[in-house]
């Protein structure tokens, strides 16, 4: 199936109160947990990459392969697909992510001075609406998760008059709010201010965006939906729940070939182990988005 454009998935979710899953992958075996799971719940479903936790230099070079191996599983798909690069580093990057084949992209500018953001972003519009791709922004800022607890040392919830003004000034075709969602939080859920998110809601008319959905509480998501957001983005708890996966396979691995145990594609390969673990997560999150069911 051809890729589908996400601002259109965005509005279809929208007109039909759902949330659609951006579910992150790292490798091959991650993509194919979120591809077949969202066939499986006919879903559907955002795939692709993020650049938050890879390193820039690498990320520098690696943008093409990655492309590469959305594009091919995206293809493959018999529901509704869009392909994310999530969380850029540099203008660059971005710009060799829509030469790769990605059909949605995002700059992460929310450390970014208002002046360079915001004309670096118009500037990425200008670019990749020239080729059909969706542009996904960022305005304010949200705290990270630590071993010791949350840092907002930096962080900031998104100011309801100045996101009317980003995506006027930008033409972004979605936005990611900051309500009080933390990245990498896994100890409890994050202190969501509902009211926060429909005073943004009322000033901006884009579709919204949740990034720190792994710690987004169950409870907030149908009001999430009903007041503007038609995306959430989720990755530390489809990690934690891959690396059980395979930590829990190894313990009866003992005296199986190396060669089953990695790459092997079969039922001893930890990695399958890993994305049969995943797959649960991913279904449990599609059917919390409401998008089960939804691919036509």
């Amino acid at each position: 199936m051809p890729l589908t454009s996400l601002r259109e998935m965005m509005q279809h979710a929208q007109q039909n109160q759902y949330g659609i899953g951006y579910f992150e992958a790292w490798d091959t075996y991650s993509m194919e947990a979120v591809l077949e799971t969202a066939q499986e719940e006919a879903s559907p479903v955002i795939l692709g990459f993020g650049g938050m936790m890879l390193d820039s230099a690498w990320l520098d070079g690696g943008v093409s392969l990655l492309g590469a191996i959305g594009s091919h599983y995206a293809h493959q798909s018999t529901v509704p697909v869009s392909l994310l690069l999530n969380e850029a580093q540099t203008l660059s990057q971005v710009v060799l992510g829509i030469e790769a084949g990605f059909n949605a992209v995002m700059l992460d500018t929310s450390a970014w001075e208002w002046e360079a953001a915001v004309r670096t972003v118009a500037e990425l519009a200008q670019i990749a609406h020239a080729r059909d791709v969706t542009v996904e922004a960022e305005l304010g800022r949200l705290p990270d998760a630590t071993a010791t607890g949350i840092d907002d040392s930096t962080a900031h919830l998104t100011d309801p008059d100045l996101a009317e003004q980003f995506v006027a000034l930008t033409g972004t075709d979605c936005l990611a709010v900051s309500i009080g969602n933390v990245h990498l939080l896994t100890a409890h859920y994050a202190p969501i201010d509902p009211l926060h998110l429909e005073k943004i809601h009322a000033k901006v008319s884009v579709p919204l965006v949740i990034h720190g959905g792994t710690s987004f509480p169950p409870d907030a998501i149908p009001h999430a939906v009903a007041h503007g957001v038609a995306k959430f983005n989720v990755g530390t708890t489809l990690k934690k729940a891959y690396l059980e996966g395979v930590q829990n396979a190894l313990e009866s691995s003992k005296n199986l070939s190396v060669h089953d145990l990695l790459g092997s594609h079969k039922p001893a390969d930890l990695c399958e182990a890993g994305k049969q673990a995943m797959k649960e997560r991913v279904r449990s999150l599609i059917r919390l988005y409401g998008s089960a069911g939804k691919a036509s």
